[in-house]
């Protein structure tokens, strides 16, 4: 059996108690190690067999599961963040299934939420965002045509760009050519949940000035939006005029 396991997005006691129980029950653990953070292999138990994915091609990650498993063995394949998030799973899955070899996910605390939370901010405020786009800039890896930063930025919503903070010069002029004004507020949060988490806040104009002084250029999640500004109108959920199925609106 394999298990897709979402190691959080870096602090270790970040990852789920479900995905805990699974790296401590596992015989042999296939990890993320240019992202995973290596403090969770501890809970690994004696004689686990451990794998850095980071030196390894998806032949050779099929190859050690799929011999793995015809030992009867459990495997975990320790992703960062969530799985579903860029993390290349989809192809695992399907060679899994091709092989008839069980599976299944954990999911995982993704970077973009560890990075709200360092920032101590909602990505869906009333009156100002209801959607979280998220996304990333092309790069050795394209991205469709049709889902350009520019057409993505027409939204103005609350917007997660990973895997750009080498970029942000070209990330800027497109988030601004796209329709976010200048001055829209933005952050540049390096290793969320990290002990050496750094949150950068700035505009979107001034993105790679902010990313070049403080000598950010991967490992970042950048967030856009005016959900990082103080102005937003108040939950309908808790006002008192305001009836819901477990209460009554207050008669004025």
């Amino acid at each position: 059996m394999v298990h897709f396991v979402g190691a959080g997005c870096g602090a270790a006691d970040l990852i789920t108690l479900r995905g805990k129980r699974l790296l401590e029950a596992a015989d042999v653990i296939i990890y993320a190690g240019s992202l995973v953070n290596p403090e969770l292999l501890q809970f690994a138990k004696r004689g686990c067999e451990i794998y850095n994915s980071a030196e390894m091609t998806l032949d050779e990650v099929i190859g050690v599961m799929r011999s793995a498993d015809e030992k009867g063995k459990d495997i975990v394949r320790l992703h960062t963040g969530d799985p579903s998030i860029y993390g290349a799973v989809r192809e695992q899955t399907d060679r899994l299934r091709s092989l008839g070899i069980d599976h299944d996910i954990c999911p995982g605390v993704s970077s973009f939420l560890g990075a709200a939370a360092a920032l101590g901010a909602e990505y869906t405020l009333p009156d100002v965002s209801q959607t979280v786009i998220l996304t990333r800039m092309a790069g050795r890896t394209p991205v469709p045509e049709a889902e350009s930063i520019e057409s993505l930025a027409a939204h103005r919503a609350s917007m997660a760009v990973f895997l750009s903070a080498g970029m942000t010069a070209e990330l800027s002029e497109r988030l601004i050519s796209g329709g976010y004004p200048p001055e829209t507020p933005a952050a540049i949060v390096y290793k969320a949940t990290w002990a050496d988490e750094k949150v950068c806040r700035c505009t979107v104009r001034t993105l790679a000035e902010t990313a070049e002084k403080n000598g950010i250029t991967k490992t970042a999640l950048i967030a856009v939006g005016d959900f990082l500004g103080d102005n937003y109108s108040l939950s309908k959920l808790y006002d008192p005029d305001f009836e819901t199925g477990f209460r009554k609106a207050k008669k004025k």
